[in-house]
């Protein structure tokens, strides 16, 4: 992860985001025929937003609790301070001080997951960080110390992932960087729903359009392919900095192959930033994409080219981990004749 890139996502030469194609998973941009809706419920698997055992709705009567309206022990006083709302708002606080202790939490008890002690806040980049100033010390640290566990865990154990970045928005639910770690670890564990859900509330406190692609990759995951277009489209590509371009270019084309345009799917993937002979951090999924496309489209030749290239691609930026993420890296050629490579030019 680079040092001012403040999301859980990994963003140096040769690795995915979260949205990558993971092992034995369809990449964002193949076609979901047949496909379940992914905000379907899992066997046994619970929502994180959903009711949680021996837990009881804030709003709901607890067992021999009697309402704050209703006269305790018999007793018909009036509350205390008269009539009207401040009379009704002393009776509520002399309620709330004659509760047991374990009634008077205004919030439900939320079961947050461990954090081990090797971890501390600043495991989570310095960027990230700086968003949290507005919290008190003590938030802060453990704000930042579930956010650098979902970081930690995005790829390996996305479903904890999500868990601590759920308990980083109970504790901080008005931070862009919480928010955004949300739909990321939302959308790895396949509920697209929830991630569009926290995507527009973190597009809405920061005003970023850099999770642009991931919000078009969600509406296709909730069944919308029209509807990610139409959100793809809405946003001035020019402003967006390449790699966000080439993913908004990867799920736009995705879109189309859902709708069966599959030549328009095509269209979308031909982007200036689509060069067959250099490799940059966003080659290997682009050059995949296109390979997808070709093979929808039956050709398979010129498919299994652009999947070699992509191959080539993630090898060369493997080996160059660890220099600037935007390093060019030029790929030998491979092909025996070089202009079979290229399209003709009325395809490109």
């Amino acid at each position: 992860m680079a040092d001012d890139d403040p999301t859980p996502r990994r963003a140096h030469a040769g690795e995915k985001k979260p949205y990558a194609k993971r092992d034995g998973e369809k990449k964002p941009y193949a076609k979901r025929d047949g496909e379940k809706k992914p905000y379907a419920k899992r066997d046994g698997e619970k929502k994180p937003y959903a009711k949680r055992d021996g837990e009881r709705k804030p709003y709901a009567k607890r067992d021999g609790e009697k309402k704050p309206y209703t006269p305790r022990d018999g007793s018909a006083r009036p509350p205390r301070g008269g009539s009207g709302r401040d009379g009704q708002r002393d009776a509520r606080r002399d309620e709330r001080q004659s509760r047991p202790d374990e009634l008077r939490s205004v919030r439900s008890a939320f079961d947050e997951p461990a954090l081990p002690a090797e971890i501390t806040a600043s495991s989570l980049n310095a960027a990230a960080r700086n968003q949290l100033k507005t919290l008190s010390k003590e938030n802060a640290e453990d704000v930042a110390r579930h956010l650098a566990m979902a970081a930690e865990l995005i790829d390996s154990d996305p479903e904890l992932a999500h868990r601590h970045a759920i308990a980083a928005t109970r504790r901080a639910g008005r931070i862009g960087i919480v928010r955004e770690t949300a739909a990321i670890t939302a959308y790895a564990i396949g509920d697209y729903a929830l991630a569009l859900r926290e995507l527009r509330t973190y597009r809405r406190i920061s005003g970023s359009d850099d999770q642009i692609a991931l919000m078009v990759d969600s509406e296709r995951g909730v069944g919308r392919p029209d509807r990610a277009l139409e959100v793809g489209r809405a946003v001035d590509r020019g402003s967006l900095p390449a790699g966000v371009r080439v993913e908004l270019a990867i799920a736009m084309s995705g879109a189309r192959l859902d709708l069966g345009e599959t030549e328009r799917a095509l269209q979308e993937l031909d982007i200036p930033e689509l060069d067959p002979n250099r490799a940059f951090e966003w080659s290997p999924g682009l050059f995949a994409a296109r390979a997808t496309v070709l093979e929808e489209l039956g050709r398979a030749e010129e498919a299994e080219q652009w999947r070699t290239r992509a191959e080539i691609a993630e090898q060369a930026l493997r080996a160059a981990s660890g220099e600037d993420d935007l390093e060019v890296i030029e790929i030998e050629e491979i092909f025996e004749d070089p202009g079979a490579a290229e399209e003709p030019e009325g395809e490109r």
